[in-house]
């Protein structure tokens, strides 16, 4: 993720009832037998990936005493019912961590559902909260109702907005675009919040092993807004950077460093990679297997596709930033050599996002999608996708504005925000030509693009135009859960995101201050997107209110230029 800190501002059939069990024995025979110890459920249920006939149920069985392997019966049942309507038996086994995943399949299209799941021991049986999901609907034109977050940091905060996304009414999903968890220790980034908050990352240090980032996972897990929050709709998440380690890539990161002994970063990935799988509610793309190509397309009726992305440790090409990039130069010439060949480094066209198999992959699905009569194709791209560029800030603020700079990471950038650059190398605007082949496979299908990120800690609403300069979609951002943005660090300047819109011809609005989500609406016809802040992230008490509405109207073959509401 692109973050401002004292680091640096630049720096099983398909038919069937039971589904599939993944990474876990069908355990036909655990109805037979009981667990010996006690055992808890202390992480909540979740769902995820709706399709119209199925969808992933999630678990954690804690064993508080007892060895081996816990039978775990699941449930799905209709609002008000008590009869399953699909159920089976799985297994909470030591080799998952003692979570569970089942893909229940035999549901019906466009239904909601309650679920949950009961641990057989010699104690009696122990049984879950129960969650609600839903199933998208197979074809028609109704309402699609969705949240989109991201950046939810333990220490930085409560999670507030978790509470009041459950609060929400009639979501079909919520769309998390990365920044789950976070991998710093309690020395790292957001430390000293959590120190006065009670909020420290456990474990203490960086996660880099299968059994830190499983630890990191549970932590996160046990919070009970994020719980209510899983608990309230199925779930689409696709990861950034932090799930496995900040500003990542195919060949490494920014915060992996081998030489302080931390391994291998091939290794680390993978780590991650399976912890994210037994603890988030994803389908994995061959169970059992840990693979980083997570690519997957959801569809809501004939209103909206949402092609979820992963735009990290496949096929990015490494990321670029304009603090070492620049770091050295002192007179204006220098300064401007660099400039030149760190833009031409990011033009190359061999740099990539996504890899060319998830290029030919979302080329593909943009037309089966537009040829299939969908409205709307949605983009899980985590970063944004806008040009960007900052106000000239050494120019246009006041004395006393400068003054009240109290950091010097933030002094050192002022003079940066002179020279007019896109200053987030790390989103689609280090990958400028990937970017391009993405607006044309956008064009060649006629498809009607909402690209859908997080990753800033801010909120946007901008209209995306390819290099000759036509309009290929519009771009809504989320703030985050609790991670501080822009606005946290530059001091005095209240009205910074109009600042940012102005110089801006993709930024339509941006606010760079608070937390929350947003609400993301779809007809036929529109796209509405509903940027929802919360009061407070440090106290139990808060309230929620609406920061700006903005919608956009389906044109032949396109998209129209967003307008306030």
């Amino acid at each position: 993720m692109t973050q401002v800190t004292r680091r640096g501002l630049l720096g099983g059939a398909a038919l069937g009832t039971i589904g599939s069990t993944i990474g876990l024995a069908a355990c036909g025979s655990a109805a037979a037998r009981t667990y010996s110890g006690e055992v808890a459920f202390q992480h909540g249920v979740a769902s995820g990936d709706p399709l119209p006939n199925r969808v992933i149920l999630w678990t954690r069985v804690t064993p508080l005493s007892g060895a081996g392997p816990i039978p775990v019966r699941w449930e799905v049942l209709r609002p008000g019912q008590s009869e399953p309507v699909a159920s089976g038996m799985v297994e909470a086994a030591e080799g998952r961590d003692f979570t569970v995943k089942v893909d229940a399949g035999g549901l019906a299209p466009g239904s909601d559902y309650v679920y949950r799941f009961t641990a057989l021991t010699e104690h009696g049986d122990i049984t879950s909260p129960e969650g609600r999901t839903r199933t998208p609907a197979a074809s028609g034109t109704s309402a699609v109702n969705i949240a989109i977050t991201s950046c939810s940091h333990y220490s930085f905060g409560r999670f507030n907005a978790y509470r009041a996304m459950a609060a929400e009414r009639n979501l079909d999903a919520i769309v998390h675009l990365g920044d789950y968890i976070y991998e710093y220790g309690i020395d790292g980034y957001g430390s000293e919040v959590g120190a006065q908050l009670g909020r420290l990352h456990e474990p203490s240090t960086e996660i880099i092993t299968l059994a830190d980032y499983r630890r990191r996972h549970a932590q996160y897990k046990t919070d009970a807004d994020l719980q209510a929050a899983h608990a309230a709709a199925p779930w689409i998440c696709t990861w950034d950077d932090h799930e496995s380690a900040n500003d990542s890539y195919r060949t490494g990161a920014q915060n992996h460093n081998p030489e302080e002994g931390e391994g291998e970063w091939s290794d680390r990935k993978q780590v991650a990679i399976q912890a994210y799988f037994e603890w988030m509610p994803i389908r994995e793309p061959v169970p059992g297997e840990v693979t980083s190509a997570v690519w997957r397309t959801f569809r809501f009726g004939d209103v909206a596709t949402l092609h979820a992305l992963e735009t990290r440790l496949t096929g990015r090409s490494p990321s670029m930033s304009w603090g070492p990039a620049l770091a050295g130069a002192s007179d204006p010439a220098g300064v401007g050599a660099r400039v030149q060949a760190t833009l031409q480094e990011a033009a190359d066209p061999a740099r990539t996002m996504l890899g060319a198999e998830q290029e030919a992959w979302l080329n593909q699905e943009l037309a089966n999608s537009v040829a299939a009569g969908a409205a709307w194709q949605m983009l899980a791209s985590q970063v944004i996708m806008a040009r960007v560029v900052l106000p000239n800030f050494a120019a246009t603020l006041t004395p006393a504005q400068i003054a009240a700079q109290d950091m010097p990471e933030v002094r050192a950038f002022l003079p940066f925000s002179a020279l007019g650059l896109p200053w987030n190398l790390d989103a689609w605007d280090g990958y400028p030509a990937a970017r391009e082949r993405l607006y044309e496979s956008v064009a060649s299908a006629g498809a009607r693009l909402i690209a859908l990120a997080g990753d800033t800690h801010t909120a946007y609403a901008n209209e995306l135009y390819d290099g000759r300069d036509m309009r290929r979609g519009v771009e809504f951002g989320c703030t985050s859960i609790t991670s501080p943005g822009m606005g946290a660090y530059v001091k005095a300047v209240p009205d910074l995101g109009q600042r940012i819109a102005d110089v801006n011809k993709e930024v339509v609005w941006h606010d760079p201050f608070g937390h929350g989500y947003t609400l993301v609406s779809l007809t036929p016809s529109r796209a509405r997107a509903v940027f929802r802040k919360v009061s407070d992230i440090y106290g139990e008490s808060f309230t929620t209110e609406t920061a700006a509405t903005y919608e956009a109207s389906a044109e032949p073959g396109g998209v129209s230029e967003l307008r306030a509401v």
